[in-house]
Order: structure tokens, then C-alpha cells, then sequence
């Protein structure tokens, strides 16, 4: 129990950071603990926009600085593109669109007949993007 109360609380201390545009103190924190990548599938699940697009920020700094490390976030990101919620599959997708590496595009690929538009949007972004 003391484990899920301290990982829901460096959730949020992560979402509230992003949330005030401090990417670069998460960053730093994504750099010295690799195991921060396990919780960006709870972090891209928030309702605020601007800790999703915190998280968009932050991965396109980790894929610069740490591209061996990032692809931690791809087993927590995947489940995700199931999601009922749209926006949520479009936020992993995007993510994983970052990400860019073969496993992750295969996994957005999937989406390209997704019932929302706005995500089949995003996938067809990404998938453009890397031919």
C-alpha cells in the first residue's frame, strides 16, 4: 500500500510540474530514474491538456537525450491505443509517434481505422511523417 501511495504521488507531482511548464525539472528526474518511463501511461491518461502536451515536450527532449532509454515507455504506452476514451488513444499514439522506433510504429498502424477521426488523424500524422 505505502509503494501505490508513493508512486500516485510522484504521479502527481509529475502532472503538476508539466501542468506549470516545468519540463525541464522532469526531465532531469526521467534522466537520473529510468523507472519514470513506467508511469507515463497513468501521466498521459490526465484530463489536463497541458500535462499531456507537458508529456508530448518531455519525449521529444528524452528522444534527443536519451533515445536508448525512452523506448522504456512503449510497454506502458501500448495498452493504451485500446482505450475507450479517444483522446487517450491519440495521446499514447502520439507518444509512441515520438518514440519512432519500428516497434512503436507498428503498434500506431493498428489505429489507422480507428472509429474517431481525430485519431485516425494523428495516425496518418505519424505514419506520413516516417516514409
Amino acid at each position: 500500500m505505502k509503494q501505490k501511495d508513493e508512486q500516485a504521488g510522484l504521479v502527481q507531482v509529475i502532472a503538476d510540474f508539466l501542468e506549470m511548464g516545468h519540463v525541464e525539472n522532469i526531465v532531469a528526474m526521467f534522466k537520473q530514474d529510468v523507472s519514470c518511463y513506467a508511469l507515463t501511461g497513468i501521466l498521459v491518461q490526465d484530463e489536463r491538456f497541458m500535462v499531456r502536451i507537458g508529456m508530448a515536450v518531455l519525449f521529444e527532449e528524452l528522444t534527443t537525450l536519451r533515445p536508448e532509454e525512452i523506448i522504456l515507455a512503449i510497454p506502458h504506452l501500448v495498452p493504451l491505443l485500446t482505450s475507450p476514451t479517444p483522446y487517450i488513444r491519440g495521446e499514447a499514439a502520439n507518444l509512441l509517434g515520438i518514440i519512432g522506433t519500428r516497434e512503436a510504429l507498428t503498434e500506431i498502424a493498428r489505429l489507422h481505422k480507428d472509429p474517431d477521426p481525430q485519431v485516425r488523424e494523428i495516425v496518418a500524422d505519424i505514419l506520413a511523417d516516417t516514409t
